[in-house]
């Protein structure tokens, strides 16, 4: 019903994550699940997800996640969980005083030292996007701005389609189908609700999620690092450099507002302030230094609480040390050999809590998703985590293929996701950096300067000669030749209808390159208004929108209440 990837998925942390965190709570079977999976995800959408190691400092503190003996078990089994052990990607440990020449502005006290693993940046809307434009490719219709406003049932009551509104122009009108799937992320609930056949009792427990950005020049890191929040909240905090700028986060509440519509608060930004602030206490970061924002919510399964997204609540439980001192004679057989990694899985999932949790945190709901096959046809595909989207669509494919086979008698030809890449990815995933070095040269060629081609082949890939044939005419007035052909490909192959969704999803301007866009606005306005034939009042309606969002994503109004 919105632009594609603007609920959820374009507002993560923007990591492809391996899920070291959930070793704390020592869910191996989320680790082996998340990091097979992040491999895959690699190889379909080469130019997307790209390794970039995480530092974790280790303090000791009351209720730290880690230690620098359980650090080590738990990257241990992670590296061999995703197959990275004895790679230049395995992790190792460092001591406070390298943890300190990576990042001097990191509190130095009761710092231990610092593990280092592998994990991946993302960029999720244009991981969205791309998985869209090839499935167009490959037959799907496809539509954005289209909101399901019920379930149709024939007369014995199964599903056979959906009532739809074309926000665009209000009109009414059903779409027919032979299987009906609600895969509406933060919305299932809302959909459930309004097919009459179903009991409506919730499956969700939405969370928030706010993210924050700031010039590199206020905090520059130099990878990507993980903490505990300091707040003894059992909470981690991620910090993660991006395109000259510095983002952190996350907040992890209970939501109950608006889902079109969350906004950061002014306990949002306080939280996560104060969490930077402890950790590198020369930082000073206030409030007027945000440039941008961002705020997601997380579409947890409610009746879950094993995995977790921050490593567990504050009151996790603490694992009893018969059993602990188990899991590390286990390890140490594994270690001389003695014994197999099933031994050590075994182990680890036979771990026993010395005290049990009645009642979960936001951060203890699982990560997990649900697929469910209703009573009246539909299925509902709950839950999840981006990281795992091919697997979860996977497993919805093959009950849709079970469906198709026992109800209609119809034989669907089954393809194999896992090498079926995404457009944009059609190359070498073991060959990245020397394909993107000729995409960028197809873009210099075309008249592209080297830095803007090489932000040009990063972002379209296998795709950049293609939008480079929409440069033909020269730049458009008032935009370069790089954001002409990028702004024109996104209208004409991306179904960009707003400037929001182009400045927003289909690049991150707003989000990490806030200082462009008093130039950027009027001449893509300009741009996309002559190429949608928008006439004055439209335009006039586009302009105010984008104001609004960039207001939003400074926290223009949060700022102003503060300096009142």
């Amino acid at each position: 019903m919105q632009d594609f990837a603007e609920g959820t998925s374009s507002r993560s942390t923007k990591l492809v994550h391996g899920g070291i965190r959930y070793l704390k709570t020592f869910d191996v079977g989320v680790v082996s699940d998340t990091v097979k999976e992040r491999a895959v995800v690699q190889g379909i959408a080469p130019h997307i997800p790209r390794p970039f190691p995480m530092l974790m400092p280790i303090y000791a503190e009351p209720e730290a996640t880690y230690d620098m003996f359980s650090v080590k078990i738990a990257m241990d089994l992670y590296d061999r969980l995703a197959g990275v052990d004895g790679t230049q990607y395995a992790n190792y440990t460092i001591d406070p005083k390298e943890v300190l020449q990576r990042e001097p502005g990191l509190r130095t006290e009761n710092l231990l030292g610092g593990g280092v693993y592998l994990d991946f940046v993302n960029n999720d809307a244009r991981l969205v996007i791309e998985n869209i434009k090839e499935a167009a490719e490959l037959g799907a219709l496809v539509a954005s701005r289209v909101e399901a406003t019920g379930v149709l049932h024939d007369a014995t009551g199964r599903a056979i389609g959906i009532t739809a509104k074309d926000v665009l122009t209000g009109a009414t009108f059903e779409i027919h189908a032979k299987v009906v799937i609600n895969t509406t992320g933060p919305w299932v609930d809302k959909l459930r609700a309004v097919d009459a056949m179903l009991t409506h009792e919730p499956q969700l427990r939405p969370t928030k999620g706010v993210h924050l950005v700031i010039d590199a020049a206020k905090l520059s890191v130099p990878q990507p690092t993980y903490f505990d929040s300091g707040a003894h909240d059992g909470r981690m905090i991620f910090v993660v450099p991006r395109e000259g700028k510095t983002y952190f986060g996350t907040t992890d509440t209970d939501f109950t507002g608006d889902y079109k519509h969350p906004t950061v608060t002014a306990a949002d930004a306080t939280y996560l302030l104060n969490a930077i602030n402890h950790r590198y206490p020369e930082a000073h970061i206030a409030l007027a230094d945000i440039e941008a924002s961002w705020v997601g919510l997380r579409p947890l399964i409610a009746a879950n609480g094993s995995s977790d997204y921050n490593g567990g609540g504050a009151n996790a439980g603490k694992v009893s040390d018969e059993s602990f001192q188990q899991l590390i004679d286990t390890v140490n057989q594994y270690e001389n050999q003695q014994a197999t990694r099933a031994a050590v899985e075994r182990a680890i999932s036979g771990l026993k809590t010395a005290h049990a949790e009645e009642h979960l945190s936001p951060s203890q709901v699982s990560r997990g998703s649900a697929l469910t096959l209703e009573p009246d046809g539909l299925i509902t595909l709950a839950g999840g985590k981006i990281t795992d989207y091919r697997k979860m669509a996977a497993g919805a494919l093959a009950l849709i293929r079970r469906v198709l086979s026992e109800r209609f008698q119809q034989t669907v030809k089954t393809v194999d996701s896992k090498k079926l890449q995404v457009s944009g990815g059609h190359f070498d995933p073991t060959n990245v950096e020397e394909t993107l070095k000729f995409y960028t040269r197809i873009a210099q060629d075309a008249g592209i300067p080297e830095a803007a081609a090489v932000d040009l082949a990063n972002r379209f890939g296998s795709n950049t000669g293609r939008v480079v044939t929409y440069g033909e005419g020269g730049a458009a007035a008032g935009l370069s030749l790089k954001e002409t052909l990028s702004l024109r490909y996104a209208v004409n192959e991306e179904m960009v209808l707003t400037p929001v969704d182009y400045l927003l999803r289909r690049t991150n301007a707003i989000l990490f390159h806030a200082e462009t866009l008093a130039a950027l606005k009027r001449p893509v306005l300009a741009e996309m208004a002559r190429l949608l034939d928008w006439d004055a009042a439209t335009a006039a309606a586009m302009a105010a929108q984008l104001d609004q969002t960039i207001a939003e994503s400074q926290l223009t109004a949060l700022k102003k209440e503060v300096l009142a």
